[in-house]
């Protein structure tokens, strides 16, 4: 069991569960960890647009450079440029500040090894050892002392970064792309990176002010971004979450498209074009069955996981994939990026849009989906998945959908709440199963 670390590092109130304290304590603990060889060691500190920001990155640069580590200080960049200028510059560890979509009082710490892949969860344990430790026995010597800087030319090498992961000769000329960034990490990048690439491009969500993050904008709020599709009859509409390592599509009628559909499309293009390691993708449990049976008819596999970018990549790595991702947006391309990306994922999409000279909702309209039914059970402490009358409830639930349907139950590793999923055929029964079986975690967690 881990302390600290969830599904995706550190995360929690900021100055409530992420304190000074603890950040302080996670940079000495990671720098040890990670000082490998007798070389001068260095890490790479990004972070989004929340106010408490200011505060961490500051704990961590204390605690990084008490134990003898430099300190490159990126500003507000994406989740995934720092994972790649992590290999980039050549440090040896990076750092993300963000809490994803998680509302401003939020935050988090994200942890990327020298190769730009999040960490295992065997060095998550051996951080946590460290944090619970006297760490005063690793503290530098005076002459050993780390020192930080500042690095400016951050965005220029992500936008140029991610414009290559384009063919030449594809450009985004003709198209008119509304570009909604959350009022977060990716507000300076996501336009310019479009605007270069030849798309006429409309913004919005691109103001933070250290509070508005995610509010009312981004991948998990899209309202605005239809409403501004529709207004502006513009081709494509792009919304990023607070870290840019997720999407949502709107297309060019203000209907939603999830990552489901984004892979379905991506994952049919690169079949024709050969480009698939494996005749496959990788998804979680939470990914639509329409998705399933739909790159099954075209010859593909679909291989699940547990919840969770981290273990998407992980099967994607052990078994040769190159595209994976979740119903949430998180599109891991493995040939471009180490983690979700957002910006390059909507890139590869558009590509394909380019390429087939079809609106975006032919092209990302691959398979009607299952009625699919998710609710949300809140709870304060104890384990009420484990009470007798939720397991009756729950294999009850699982006999009445049958083989045609799947139940998923799973606390969420990020707060204190049991996710409660449905899919099948007939939208009333899964509206019905869903509903006995929240009755019954309902009680169980009271």
């Amino acid at each position: 069991m881990r302390k600290y670390f969830g599904t995706d590092g550190v995360r929690g109130r900021a100055n409530g569960v992420i304190t000074p304290e603890l950040a302080l304590k996670v940079g000495q603990a990671a720098g040890v960890v990670f000082q490998r060889g007798d070389h001068r060691h260095r890490v790479v500190i990004g972070k989004d647009t929340r106010l408490s920001g200011y505060m961490i990155e500051t704990a961590l640069v204390a605690g990084f450079t008490s134990v003898g580590m430099d300190v490159l200080l990126l500003g507000p960049m994406p989740t995934p440029a720092v994972a790649m200028l992590t290999r980039s510059m050549r440090a040896d560890l990076g750092v993300m500040i963000s809490a994803s979509h998680n509302p401003f009082e939020d935050n988090g710490i994200k942890l990327f090894g020298p190769d730009g892949f999040k960490l295992n969860d065997e060095l998550e344990l051996e951080i946590e050892g460290l944090i619970d430790g006297d760490m005063r026995r690793c503290l530098a010597g005076s002459r050993d002392l780390g020192r930080a800087k500042r690095i400016e030319s951050v965005h220029a090498r992500y936008i140029e970064f991610a414009k290559r992961t384009l063919p030449r000769h594809v450009t985004l000329d003709g198209l008119r792309v509304v570009v909604d960034c959350a009022n977060g990490a990716a507000y300076r990048v996501a336009p310019e990176t479009l605007w270069e690439l030849g798309a006429e491009v409309i913004s919005i969500g691109v103001e933070p002010d250290g509070f508005n993050i995610n509010q009312d904008v981004g991948s998990t709020a899209p309202e605005s971004l239809v409403q501004k599709v529709r207004e502006l009859r513009a081709d494509v509409g792009i919304a990023l979450d607070g870290d840019a390592d997720r999407v949502l599509i709107v297309d060019e009628k203000g209907q939603k498209v999830d990552g489901d559909q984004l892979m379905a499309a991506v994952a049919q293009s690169w079949k024709e074009d050969e480009r698939l390691t494996q005749p496959g993708l990788v998804a979680t449990i939470m990914s639509n069955l329409g998705l399933e049976r739909f790159v099954n008819g075209i010859g593909l596999t679909l291989a699940r996981t547990a919840v969770g970018d981290r273990y998407v990549l992980e099967h994607m790595r052990e078994h040769g994939y190159n595209l994976g991702g979740e119903q949430s947006g998180h599109i891991i391309m493995s040939d471009y990026a180490t983690t979700g990306d957002g910006l390059v994922a909507a890139l590869q999409l558009l590509s394909v849009v380019k390429r087939r000279d079809l609106p975006v909702s032919e092209v990302c309209h691959c398979f009607e989906p299952l009625p699919q039914i998710l609710k949300n059970v809140r709870f304060r402490s104890g384990e009420p998945l484990r009470a007798d009358s939720v397991v009756t409830a729950i294999a009850h639930a699982k006999d009445r959908l049958g083989q045609g349907g799947r139940l998923v139950i799973r606390p969420s590793g990020t707060e204190p709440v049991i996710r409660v999923m449905a899919e099948g055929d007939d939208r009333d029964l899964v509206a019905e199963v869903v509903d006995e079986v929240v009755d019954a975690v309902t009680r169980a967690a009271a």
